[in-house]
């Protein structure tokens, strides 16, 4: 197996809480179900054509635009449905609202490069909501390399997002290591010759991060829980 170079972190799920988390926190502010809200974006999608959230991780339409379908599809779906705590044309801003970022990974990332690794940020994301998700982590000037669906228009898990990113990073596929929550994405990336790191929680990815870089992770762990 090559030296591992360069780690690259999701965001979504990994250096953010998990996304059940995520939409149980959009429902508290709103009031719409994961289970419909979910639906309305599988509709939202089937009309265009692409997988849920490709029409704004790919950028085929605007943040506006996909409320205003989002907001047709929850209103068919279920006409007595209450959307007015929504504010589905402005969704990353309420979505981001109040969310922290996943401590223990962000730590992870500020150590490995500490050490000398390259770090990167390889994610499923949308234009608008940038500014949100950039605040939350807080690693601009730690990570090396940000590559963003919404820039590239395309998205994991197609090949063509993977070989973007080893491109950037000039390092080779065997050099990269995917940590993502996706079994889809890290299967993606290993049929494109990279390492994988499938993530499930804190402690298993920390000590697989630790076994794969020598780099001590779980101290940073306890030291942030206690």
């Amino acid at each position: 197996m090559a030296a591992l170079k360069i780690v690259w972190f999701d965001f979504g799920g990994v250096l953010s809480p998990p996304i059940p988390e995520l939409f149980a926190q959009y429902e508290r502010k709103t009031g719409i179900a994961p289970a419909a809200l979910q639906q309305a974006m599988q509709d939202v999608a089937d009309d265009l054509g692409v997988p849920m959230l490709a029409p704004i991780e790919n950028a085929l339409i605007s943040e506006e635009q996909w409320g205003i379908r989002l907001a047709e599809a929850l209103r068919r779906n279920d006409p007595q449905l209450d959307l007015s705590r929504a504010r589905l044309t402005r969704f990353g801003q309420q979505w981001f609202s109040g969310v922290q970022p996943n401590p223990a990974m962000r730590e992870a990332a500020r150590r490995l490069k500490g050490a000398g690794y390259q770090v990167g940020i390889l994610t499923n994301n949308v234009v608008e909501w940038e500014p949100y998700w950039r605040e939350l982590v807080d690693l601009d000037a730690v990570v090396d390399l940000i590559v963003d669906s919404s820039r590239e228009r395309c998205r994991k898990p197609d090949a063509r997002f993977f070989e973007i990113a080893t491109q950037r990073s000039g390092r080779l596929p065997a050099q990269s290591l995917l940590i993502d929550d996706v079994a889809e994405n890290i299967a993606a990336a290993a049929a494109q010759g990279w390492q994988t790191l499938h993530f499930i929680d804190n402690p298993g990815a920390l000590d697989a991060l630790e076994a794969l870089t020598g780099v001590a992770l779980r101290a940073s762990e306890e030291a942030l829980a206690s």
